[in-house]
């Protein structure tokens, strides 16, 4: 999110008019996206989720630094805590304003800011198997990236405002497991030949099959407010689609039970990994926290081999402390409200 600090840190609505003047080597990896104080930070591709993150990180140095002598900063959660729907703006680009012309007023709705996770794959349907398995456990990787418990300048109760938020949208959520790439393909198209929207790129699942970049994207976490909790995030990622593909490990089996996975969608959207999840094998609510332990054991062979290892620290302390909790913790110490966005341009 662009930042005013001169204006109690509003969202600062000039991406059109401040993208020009960066760098080329920075506006390479920068993309707008449907409001005019949002852009996204696209790292190339790597072998390792860890080496991705390290230049996630190095993206967010060089982009604070051009924007200082612009008078701006830069900040990343799941919402700004103070935003309202009448301050933001539709960004000029033609493919926002086609968002805005298919989603009429929705679209004006409080930007949303999330993580993506592309995953490699080597095959359409291996895409399409992990596709479906990790569908199982997008309610952990909810939980343990919640970071936006702030909403119109108030507490939201929840551990994450912005997926409700941005369930305002259509084809979006958990989709439905295919029977195979067939199926997924066929699936689309009769959308696309119906002209439901023009391209594979507005299906906003909150996990869905790339077949441009050979990828399955992981798109249902929040955006991490500091570096080290995108890395954790992305390792983990990396680390589960692995489990998958080679051992086909299900922590919980959903596939029958499309019920159990929205109730546990829910679950973590409103108590983050304070949590208590439904295992629909044992009839019987788990502890976040427990269900993630028994993922990391399994993941621990496939951590060892992904030289993601170091990585496994950092996921038990983003567990211990999710971002919203760390938000809620900065408003507890500092007053009014805007400071914690001050907070968060701070560990950006």
């Amino acid at each position: 999110m662009l930042l005013s600090p001169e204006e109690d840190w509003c969202l600062a609505q000039r991406l059109d008019e401040i993208h020009p003047r960066l760098s080329a080597g920075l506006t390479d990896q920068i993309s707008g996206e449907t409001h005019d104080a949002v852009l996204e930070l696209t790292t190339r591709p790597h072998a390792s989720a860890l080496s991705t993150a390290d230049e996630a990180a190095a993206l967010r140095e060089r982009l604070s630094a051009e924007l200082e002598p612009l008078g701006l900063r830069a900040a990343s959660a799941g919402t700004h805590p103070c935003a309202v729907w009448s301050d933001t703006q539709i960004a000029s680009g033609a493919r926002h304003q086609d968002v805005y012309a298919a989603m009429r007023e929705l679209a004006r709705r409080e930007p949303t800011f999330g993580l993506h996770v592309h995953v490699g794959v080597t095959d359409p349907e291996s895409a399409i198997t992990l596709h479906n398995r990790l569908r199982t456990h997008l309610p952990l990787l909810l939980a343990l990236s919640a970071n936006s418990p702030f909403w119109q300048g108030r507490d939201s109760g929840l551990a994450s405002a912005r997926t409700p938020l941005f369930q305002a949208f259509p084809r979006v959520g958990p989709p439905r497991a295919f029977d195979d790439y067939a199926d997924y393909v066929e699936t689309v198209d009769r959308l696309l030949r119906c002209g439901a929207f023009p391209d594979p790129t507005y299906l906003w699942w909150e996990v869905r099959p790339q077949p441009k970049f050979g990828t399955v994207e992981v798109r249902i976490m929040d955006a991490q407010s500091e570096s080290w909790a995108t890395r954790s995030l992305a390792a983990l990622v990396q680390m589960i689609a692995r489990l998958e593909l080679e051992d086909g490990y299900h922590f919980q089996d959903v596939s029958a039970n499309p019920e159990v996975l929205t109730e546990n969608r829910f679950l973590a959207v409103r108590d983050g990994m304070e949590a208590s999840l439904i295992d629909p094998v044992a009839e019987t609510r788990v502890p976040a926290r427990m269900l993630l332990e028994r993922v990391l054991e399994a993941a621990g062979p496939h951590a060892a081999a992904l030289g993601c290892e170091s990585a496994l620290k950092d996921i038990r302390r983003l567990a211990d402390e999710p971002g919203a909790a760390r938000q809620r913790r900065a408003q507890a110490s500092e007053q009014p409200l805007s400071a914690v966005v001050g907070w968060l341009a701070d560990v950006f």
